[in-house]
């Protein structure tokens, strides 16, 4: 749920801030990305973004570390899904408002 729910204010917010005249967008966005993973990062690790949750995990899989516990793959759908999910949101709420 929270990786929905990050994702959809992220590119809610990145859709809305597109149509401001000023230059402060890419820095709105920066502190938006830190504002999400202080908030919500705590449950996921705030992966926001598939690859940000697949690379670590893909490298813990294959790189030879001693004592490593397991990669919990049962679980690395929801970095997937979860964005998918938040980011149609909110897609489909920017067209509207």
């Amino acid at each position: 749920m929270t990786e929905a729910i990050g994702t959809f204010v992220l590119v809610f917010v990145v859709i809305m801030f597109g149509h401001t005249p000023n230059g402060l967008g890419p820095l709105a966005v920066a502190l938006l990305v830190v504002a999400i993973g202080a908030s919500l990062g705590g449950p996921t690790g705030y992966a926001i973004n598939p690859a940000r949750d697949m690379g670590p995990r893909l490298a813990h899989a294959m790189l030879p570390i001693q004592h490593k516990g397991a990669n919990d793959w049962g679980y690395a759908w929801v970095p997937f899904v979860g964005p998918i999910i938040g980011s149609s949101l909110a897609a489909l709420v920017a067209t509207v408002y």
